[in-house]
C-alpha cells in the first residue's frame, strides 16, 4: 500500500511539474527580454552586465554666460601675504629632458652609427592633432632623431591605415610607431592601435603595455606619454605622491586611465571622475592634487579647488578666437596658434585657479611639451633595447 501511495504521489508531482514548466520558462523569457535585451549592440555582448554599458563620455560644457567667481575670502594667517603659486614651466623642463636625450642620441650615433626613428600616422585635418604632430616632428629634429610621417584624409579606408602601420612595424630604421588620436569615427581605433608592434608601441597603448601597467609587479615596455609627463612634473616639483589624494578628471585610455594606474604605482589615493560623476566639485575640493584631462574648456572653476592644491591641466582644447565660450582671461592668449584663428584653452579656468593653487601648469606651455619629451624618451628606450645599447 505504501508503494502504491508513493507511485501516486510521484505521478501527481510529475504532472504538476510538466504543467508549470512552460509558465516558468515563459516568465524567465519575459524577464530576460525586459531586463537584459537592449537596442544597443554593446549591451548585448556576452558578460555586458558585468563589464557595464559602453556610454559616450560627454561632459556638460560650461555655460558661456557663467561669470567669473568672486575671489575667495582671505583667511587669517600669521604671514602678511598669501604665497605666490608656482607656475610649473613645462617648456624649460622639456628642454632639460631633450638636452639629455640629444646627448644620448649623439653617443649612440658615435658608437654604433644608429639613431632612433619615430613614425607618426595622422588621419584627418583636426587642427589640434596637426599641431601636436608638428611639435613632435620638430622635437625629433632637435634631438637628432629621424622622423617619418604618413598622412591620410578624413575619409580614408581602415585597411590603408593598417597597411602603413604594418610597413612601419617592418622598417628596421623605425623604433617607435605612433597613431595620432583621436581617429575619425568610422575607423576602429582598437584594431589600429592593436596593429602597432608591441616593441614599437612608444605611446604605450598596446593592451599588454596597459595591462602590465595595471598589474603590481609587472613592468610595461612603455608608459603612456601624457601619464608619464604628469607624474614627471609632480616629482620634479618635489611632491611626495605617497598617500596624497589625487583627483583625476577624465578616464580616457589616452590620459585618465593610465595616469590613475601610474599614480597608484606611487601609492597615491586616486579618485577618478567622469561625465557621470555626481557633484565632481565635491570630490576635487578634497584633493591635494587635481589632474584634469576631460577635454572641456574651463570645466574646472575656482570652487572645484581647495586652497594649496596642485593643479595639472592636461587639457589642450582648440577654441575659436571669436568664440564667446572663453570665461576668463588666460595664459592661452599668448599661444601662437591664435594667429590661425584659434587658441588653446585648458580644462582649468586659469585665472581662478591661480587664487587657490600652490602650483599649476599653464596651457600651453605646461604638460604638452613634457608629453612630447616623454615620447622621445620612449623612442630612445626602444632603440636602445633593439640594439642592446647601454
Amino acid at each position: 500500500m505504501r508503494a502504491a501511495l508513493a507511485a501516486t504521489l510521484k505521478k501527481a508531482f510529475s504532472a504538476a511539474e510538466t504543467a508549470l514548466r512552460p509558465c516558468v520558462a515563459s516568465k524567465c523569457l519575459d524577464f530576460h527580454l525586459h531586463h537584459c535585451q537592449s537596442s544597443d549592440p554593446a549591451e548585448q555582448r556576452p558578460g555586458s552586465s558585468i563589464l557595464g554599458r559602453d556610454l559616450p563620455e560627454i561632459w556638460a560644457t560650461p555655460s558661456a554666460a557663467s561669470p567669473l567667481l568672486p575671489p575667495p575670502e582671505p583667511q587669517s594667517s600669521c604671514v602678511d601675504e598669501e604665497p605666490t603659486p608656482v607656475i610649473i614651466d613645462g617648456k624649460s623642463i622639456a628642454e632639460e629632458i631633450r638636452l639629455g636625450l640629444s646627448q644620448e642620441v649623439l653617443r649612440m650615433k658615435a658608437m654604433i652609427n644608429k639613431v632612433p626613428g619615430l613614425a607618426v600616422v595622422l588621419v584627418g585635418q583636426r587642427r589640434d592633432s596637426q599641431a601636436y604632430v608638428r611639435n613632435k616632428t620638430k622635437a625629433c629634429e632637435e634631438v637628432g632623431m629621424r622622423s617619418l610621417m604618413a598622412e591620410f584624409p578624413e575619409d580614408c579606408g581602415e585597411e590603408d591605415v593598417l597597411n602603413v602601420v604594418s610597413d612601419f612595424n617592418r622598417d628596421p630604421s623605425v623604433h617607435g610607431v605612433l597613431v595620432q588620436l583621436p581617429l575619425p569615427k568610422h575607423l576602429d581605433e582598437e584594431r589600429i592601435l592593436g596593429a602597432v608592434s608591441l616593441e614599437k608601441d612608444v605611446d604605450g597603448f598596446h593592451p599588454l603595455n596597459m595591462g602590465n601597467l595595471a598589474l603590481s609587479g609587472r613592468e610595461p615596455l612603455f608608459i603612456p606619454c601624457a601619464a608619464k609627463a604628469c607624474v614627471e612634473l609632480l616629482l620634479r616639483l618635489g611632491v611626495d605622491l605617497k598617500s596624497k589624494h589625487v583627483a583625476v578628471i577624465g578616464r580616457s585610455n589616452v590620459v585618465g586611465l593610465p595616469t590613475s594606474l601610474l599614480l597608484q604605482r606611487h601609492h597615491a589615493t586616486v579618485s577618478v571622475l567622469h561625465a557621470f560623476t555626481n557633484n565632481p566639485q565635491d570630490v576635487t575640493r578634497e584633493a591635494d592634487i587635481v589632474i584634469s584631462a576631460a577635454g572641456v574648456p574651463n570645466l574646472v572653476r575656482g570652487n572645484w579647488l581647495k586652497r594649496g592644491s596642485v593643479v595639472i591641466d592636461v587639457g589642450t582644447n582648440p577654441v575659436e578666437v571669436s568664440s564667446s565660450l572663453r570665461c576668463c582671461k588666460t595664459y592661452s592668449w599668448t599661444d601662437p596658434n591664435s594667429e590661425q584663428g584659434y587658441y588653446l584653452q585648458g580644462d582649468v579656468c586659469y585665472e581662478e585657479a591661480l587664487q587657490l593653487a600652490s602650483a599649476i601648469t599653464p596651457v600651453p606651455g605646461g604638460v604638452g611639451p613634457v608629453t612630447v619629451a616623454m615620447l622621445l624618451a620612449n623612442t630612445l628606450d626602444s632603440a636602445k633595447r633593439l640594439y642592446s645599447f647601454t
